[in-house]
């Protein structure tokens, strides 16, 4: 992984409460991760470190747009996404990142590194299936959307032509069922 200093938090100096840090996220920092799903992203990221005497809570919420292509179309679009996570770091003889929302980290640590958390929250608030605005409203004209509706077309046609061919036993067990 590169450079990631700028996600350093040095919370050692802190005085006890709510700290306020404020990110801003673009394709620079998913290639810290050889990530290279977006286009394009504009994302901002909040997060709120509130240091307690045993232990740090942080609540990361991001806000933005990423520039992803249709999955129907291969159109590209901006895609707002919006999420939150938080985390709660204690600290004990050994460090462990097992759990999702839970870190522990050794006494003698000093500061955190918060960029694989931010990466992980964008990433997986990105819903699997990209779809266009577009495409359900009705709105995006698009060679390959209007062979996609020819084809749907077709498929229908066929459907309804192997329920016409359907064996007229089979309405009388139907019958049978709604008989009842």
């Amino acid at each position: 992984m590169k450079n990631t200093k700028e996600y350093l938090i040095p919370f050692i100096g802190l005085k006890l409460g709510k700290h306020h840090f404020e990110y801003q996220i673009s394709n620079a920092f998913f290639e810290i991760f050889d990530y290279d799903e977006y286009l394009d992203s504009k994302i901002k990221v909040n997060v709120v470190l509130e240091k307690k005497s045993t232990l740090l809570e942080l609540r990361f919420n991001h806000k933005g747009v990423v520039n992803v292509p249709c999955d129907l179309t291969s159109e590209d679009f901006d895609l707002p996404i919006e999420g939150e996570m938080k985390l709660i770091v204690r600290f004990d003889e050994v460090y462990n990142n097992d759990n999702d929302e839970l870190l522990i980290l050794p006494h003698g640590e000093f500061e955190i590194n918060i960029a694989q958390y931010i990466y992980e929250m964008i990433v997986l608030s990105v819903p699997l299936r990209r779809v266009h605005p577009g495409i359900q409203d009705g709105s995006l004209k698009t060679e390959a959307l209007t062979k996609l509706n020819e084809l749907a077309v077709k498929e229908e046609k066929e459907e309804s032509k192997e329920e016409e061919n359907i064996d007229p036993r089979w309405d009388k067990l139907k019958q049978l069922l709604t008989d009842k």
